[in-house]
């Protein structure tokens, strides 16, 4: 039976959404076809594509390059697009162009990081019919400002924070939430705090979904995140693959007969 197409109609709170990370048209065509409900063109590709210290080389043309990539897959999975650093800061006006240039490139809806300090931004563009995933808890972009990749809300201020954030991107129009790197019992809490999907990145089991970058789940990366299960060793394929076939083209192996033809 073929797989219907996922909107954010099927985001639905109580549902079981799984999210991962794509930056380009093979692997968006592989983790589609393993079912996932939504793909994350995620702007963590500067870490894991470019080799980038932190997420805050991503540019606009990169998320539009990497988005029309995804985009060209032709995914059944519901396309998100990350909003890059600086792309949405300055206001409402700035928001909605960069977010247009996605929505054009293939995406079916855009994410931005921070809380109710952007609502603004999140109510303009879902107010231009742009569906918005918002995103709270650690926010990579803001990692210089918070001092490093570190897991926020254990303070009562910071939980406080959070219920805020989560309740004012639900009121701004943002059809669902994502919430990374906080106490699990904090994120039960937003989660049973708001009526639209929660999904978690190394927030724990209580949210409504989860998310993974790609290559954390296939063993490309070189640092992963605590919180991110390995689930095969991909950099050991490749790396024995390769060797292989330099062996065989230093032996003479390759190119074998049946490889070419005179």
């Amino acid at each position: 039976m073929e797989r219907k197409k996922k909107t954010i109609a099927d985001f639905k709170k109580g549902s079981r959404l799984v999210m991962i990370t794509a930056y380009d048209h093979p692997t968006a065509r592989l983790v589609d076809e393993a079912g996932v409900d939504g793909i994350l063109v995620g702007d963590s590709l500067a870490m894991v594509v470019l080799g980038l210290p932190n997420t805050l080389g991503a540019t606009m043309e990169d998320m539009v390059r990497h988005t029309a990539a995804v985009a060209r897959a032709k995914p059944k999975a519901l396309l998100v697009a990350d909003m890059p650093f600086m792309s949405y800061e300055r206001g409402p006006s700035q928001a909605l162009k960069n977010a247009a240039r996605l929505i054009r490139a293939g995406a079916e809806a855009v994410k931005l990081e921070g809380g109710a300090e952007y609502a603004h931004i999140v109510q303009a563009l879902t107010k231009a019919g742009i569906p918005v995933m918002g995103h709270i808890g650690l926010n990579p972009q803001r990692v210089l400002a918070i001092g490093g990749f570190r897991m926020l809300g254990r303070t009562e201020e910071q939980r406080r924070k959070l219920l805020e954030d989560a309740k004012a991107l639900r009121d701004a129009g943002a059809f669902s939430l994502v919430i990374e790197f906080v106490p699990a019992s904090v994120a039960k809490e937003v989660t049973e705090a708001v009526d639209i999907p929660t999904i978690c990145i190394g927030a724990g089991p209580y949210c409504d979904g989860q998310i993974l970058v790609l290559h954390d789940v296939v063993g490309l990366s070189e640092r992963p995140p605590s919180f991110a299960k390995k689930y095969a060793d991909a950099a050991t394929v490749i790396r024995d693959a390769v060797r292989r076939y330099v062996e065989e083209v230093r032996s003479g192996q390759f190119p074998s007969r049946e490889y070419y033809r005179d």
